[in-house]
């Protein structure tokens, strides 16, 4: 193993590095930010240029938590090129000191600040949003963008059996719907009726859906003034079913995905995002490898731009390949650990495989 002050060195620069692109990112999405809402905010009279910065600030953390993983690609590889540039690797390299051993330091650091982003980041960015909602909401008199969707779906469960609940616009997140159509089942999921109406509101141990027209295979269909539709939905699990995975803490997700599927929702995309935090402090070290593997040799065999070129592709090729995968996942192709965590296993082996051949043959 190297030494301690070796070891420590090449931790604290690669800590700065990554600290660097971070922060360089964080303040250009700040600003492009904050020139935006600045913007829209222009005709409202009560808003002040203080109040755009802090709801910018509040905003921006959840937005960043998205690049984390470039950041930690770029500062990984602007660190070994500025080692390698100070001839400070061909030193060590010369000392007897392997590619594995100067490696461990910023591996072991990747996977600390993995961690701490997954636990304290990403909770904190995720009730900073929250806050920056509420006061979107006092600022221009709306709610978040999914509550005014249309062709919102809703599938539930009730003490009569299923029910499939469409409906052209929402508000009150979700408890109030218009232009309704309900698809009724029995217990044993045989289809019943269908029932249209105008309108329906969440009420306790019930939707209660005005001018409705039911239907009922093999008869005439009825009008009726008010229409009673059993759920197990309370109040906060039908706002819960829009709220972004995103939005929610890391240490809510897996409550949150139960309730969601107790009620009867579809609690996939909150597993899969749980699953994709669980599995981030491993990305980060596949970042690290496919970093090492397009900056540590610069010097010996030249085509610096073209070898900083083919990082930034491999890491951008990556990400593509994990978005994919979490889309299979979130449609229930994948299950959610296969979907999470087999971008960051395959990217960690090929960096591995790929320093194996150039470093031992």
């Amino acid at each position: 193993m190297i030494g301690r002050t070796l070891g420590l060195y090449l931790a604290g620069r690669f800590t700065r590095a990554v600290l660097s692109v971070f922060g360089t990112i964080f303040v250009l999405i700040y600003l492009i930010d904050f020139v935006e809402t600045l913007r829209k905010a222009g005709d409202i009279a009560h808003a002040t240029t203080l109040g755009i910065a802090a709801l910018t600030f509040l905003r921006v953390p959840a937005v960043t938590e998205q690049i984390l993983p470039f950041a930690m690609l770029g500062g990984a590889m602007f660190a070994f090129i500025g080692l390698t540039r100070k001839l400070e690797l061909v030193v060590a390299r010369s000392a007897g000191v392997s590619a594995w051993q100067f490696l461990t330091p910023p591996v072991l650091i990747a996977l600390v600040i993995g961690i701490l982003s997954v636990t304290v980041y990403n909770p904190l960015s995720a009730l900073m949003k929250q806050k920056a909602d509420s006061i979107e909401i006092g600022l221009f008199g709306r709610t978040s963008p999914s509550a005014g969707d249309t062709g919102l779906w809703i599938r539930q469960r009730g003490p009569d059996g299923q029910s499939i609940l469409r409906a052209e616009q929402s508000s009150d997140r979700g408890r109030q719907l218009a232009s309704v159509s309900a698809f009724v089942f029995d217990l044993d999921n045989r289809f019943l009726e269908r029932i249209d109406a105008a309108r329906a509101r969440l009420e306790a141990n019930r939707w209660v859906l005005e001018e409705a027209r039911v239907n009922i295979p093999g008869e005439e269909p009825r009008n009726v003034s008010v229409y009673h539709l059993s759920t197990f939905l309370l109040p906060e699990q039908v706002s819960q079913s829009f709220v972004t995975p995103d939005a929610v803490p890391f240490w809510s997700l897996p409550e949150f995905s139960r309730r969601t599927e107790a009620a009867g929702l579809d609690g996939t995309v909150y597993a899969l995002r749980f699953q994709i935090l669980l599995a981030r402090p491993l990305m980060f070290v596949a970042m690290v490898l496919i970093a090492a593997c397009f900056s540590l040799r610069f010097f010996r065999i030249g085509g610096v731009a073209r070898m900083v070129s083919g990082g930034v592709a491999a890491g951008f090729v990556l990400y593509v390949a994990t978005k994919l995968v979490s889309d299979l996942g979130g449609v229930g192709v994948l299950s959610a650990p296969v979907a999470a965590w087999g971008p960051a296993i395959v990217g960690s082996m090929l960096g591995t495989l790929v320093l194996l051949h150039q470093e031992d043959g």
